[in-house]
């Protein structure tokens, strides 16, 4: 879940990968696209789907978008009809009982017909209402008017103050071509330059709003996990290793270790033969299960190919939860955690040790189920021992540094907070609990420590200070006060240092080159693709 906020770790395919081939088990039937954190915007006359580059903004939403009925494409495939048919506006007008103007309207996208005008116009013109309302454009021509008209109508194009082109029928096909070309173009240009850590910030703070809207639970990748759990006879306690192969094998999918996996990548899936390819070497950096889990998790949320940076994280989110919810799976977790409520003993270390997971993945789970299922409100953070925070999540009102944007990641958390305070405390095995006065409330967080390649980490939970009552370490001794935003808490130096030193010093920042970089173009951002096409090519042969 890199530079994703936290999600409960866990915040589509195609058709021929929805079914598979071969024989043996069938696959669930519930297959619906899960959480679409991101519209599609896309245009289907858009020839071979190319991808677009990373970061990219969301393209603006039409007007079209917003109805049930495809105004523009409606509107072309009435004017492509009425002219095979050598109508003119009044003839049709005549036949359906409408003025010309209202159906020039309707042709140009710009009034949406009731139903009795649609099949009158269907009648009229001697097709079904269905054949009315296809989507595919009859031909490429009509394809490009639609995709013109969709460029012009964008926020984007609107901006400029450039007049629209509106095509009549003696505007050559390649005038449309080479207009349609440089909008893409144009587009491209654009996404290229949002394509930058700022467009990265402010799809996480979207992603982030669109979590504490639903609590952090999705009810929806939570009742697939219940069926793919069903699916391989899953009783309680811990998910195996051997478990998860079976899961593998009910979804048809093979798994190959390989010593030669991009070193990209942490998994490769090859659609075309069903084989999850995985690293015959354990890092140590994530669970072999995970890895194995996420990889499964793509293919059974049928993720397509992102087409905006936004779209990437979101399905990062999917993934990740349905990987978590799989390893820490819902019923036995509730219980879990109820019965630890009932005692006023809930702890995160519990929930970790009782599922074999990291201390990380049970406080992310903790969050996908604590609001819904306890009615307790929370944050999480992870925060390197700089003070820089990694990861956040909040529904408790918490008030969570913020960038103009919105962005918490990269902002300094106060250093009086528990998330900080717990890296100068010496005993390191246990967790460090406080209770921590700040400008939207008091707080009673739980903190730990970790250590990864990335350096040292703290990960702490937080609630209110009435619902610490649950928690065991409620009884801490240790306060502190926040008065944080006020820069004189702790962004300023003290009155005495900044006298003695300030003008005296001229540090060397110690800057990550990403910081100043674009995010990576591809399909699959920080994803060698051609790499990745040469390892398949090379094991497709096996």
């Amino acid at each position: 879940m890199t530079n994703l906020p936290a999600n409960g770790p866990g915040p589509g395919a195609n058709d021929a990968q929805s079914t598979g081939g071969g024989s043996g088990n069938p696959r669930p039937a519930t297959r619906a696209k899960h959480t679409r954190v991101i519209a599609k915007n896309g245009d289907s006359s858009d020839p071979g789907g190319a991808h677009r580059p990373w970061g990219a903004a969301e393209a603006a939403q039409l007007a079209a978008d917003d109805h049930t009925v495809d105004l523009i494409s409606l509107g072309k495939q009435i004017r492509h009809l009425r002219k095979q048919r050598e109508m003119s506006l009044d003839d049709l007008g005549a036949a359906v009982g409408s003025a010309a103007s209202q159906l020039s309207l309707i042709e140009n996208g710009k009034k949406e017909p009731k139903l009795s005008m649609l099949r009158a116009l269907a009648r009229a013109l001697g097709v079904s209402s269905d054949e009315l309302l296809g989507s595919e454009p009859p031909n490429r021509r009509v394809a490009l008017e639609i995709a013109l008209e969709r460029a012009q109508r964008s926020a984007q194009y609107q901006a400029l103050g450039l007049p629209n082109v509106k095509p009549s029928g003696r505007t050559p096909t390649e005038i449309l071509e080479a207009l349609v070309g440089l909008h893409r173009e144009v587009e491209r240009q654009v996404n290229l330059h949002t394509a930058t850590p700022e467009e990265a910030r402010r799809a996480n703070t979207e992603l982030r709003r669109r979590m504490r809207d639903k609590d952090n639970y999705f009810g929806d990748i939570e009742a697939e996990a219940r069926t793919l759990l069903n699916g391989v006879d899953y009783a309680g306690g811990p998910l195996s290793q051997h478990q998860i192969a079976d899961l593998a094998a009910y979804l048809r999918f093979t798994l190959h270790h390989v010593d030669d996996l991009p070193h990209s990548t942490r998994s490769v899936t090859d659609l075309k033969h069903r084989r999850i390819y995985l690293t015959q070497v354990g890092t140590g950096a994530h669970d072999p299960r995970t890895v194995l889990l996420q990889a499964l998790a793509s293919h059974v949320l049928q993720h397509d190919v992102p087409r905006t940076y936004l779209e990437f994280l979101g399905q990062r989110v999917a993934t990740n939860y349905l990987a978590a919810a799989l390893l820490i799976p819902e019923s036995s977790a509730v219980a879990f955690l109820r019965q630890k409520m009932t005692g006023k003993e809930i702890a995160v270390e519990d929930l970790r040790d009782n599922f074999a997971v990291s201390y990380e993945a049970a406080a992310h789970r903790f969050t996908n189920l604590a609001t819904h299922h306890l009615g307790i409100r929370t944050h999480f953070q992870k925060v390197h021992k700089s003070g820089i925070i990694f990861k956040a999540y909040e529904n408790d009102d918490v008030a969570f540094p913020a960038d103009p944007t919105g962005a918490i990641e990269g902002q300094p958390v106060c250093r009086y907070w528990t998330s900080r305070q717990v890296f100068d405390v010496p005993d390191k095995f246990n967790a460090f609990n406080q209770y921590t006065d700040t400008a939207t409330g008091t707080y009673w967080c739980t903190a730990r420590t970790e250590r990864s390649a990335d350096g040292l980490f703290s990960l702490s939970i937080g609630v209110p200070y009435e619902a610490a009552k649950w928690f065991r370490g409620k009884e801490t001794k240790a306060r502190s006060v926040s008065k944080c935003p006020d820069p004189d808490c702790c962004r300023n130096p003290p009155r005495a240092l900044a006298e003695s030193w300030a003008g005296q010093v001229w540090p060397t920042a110690r800057a990550a080159s990403s910081q100043l970089a674009a995010m990576p173009l591809g399909s699959f951002p920080g994803v060698d693709e051609t790499e990745v096409y040469q390892f398949l090519e090379r094991h497709s042969k096996d």
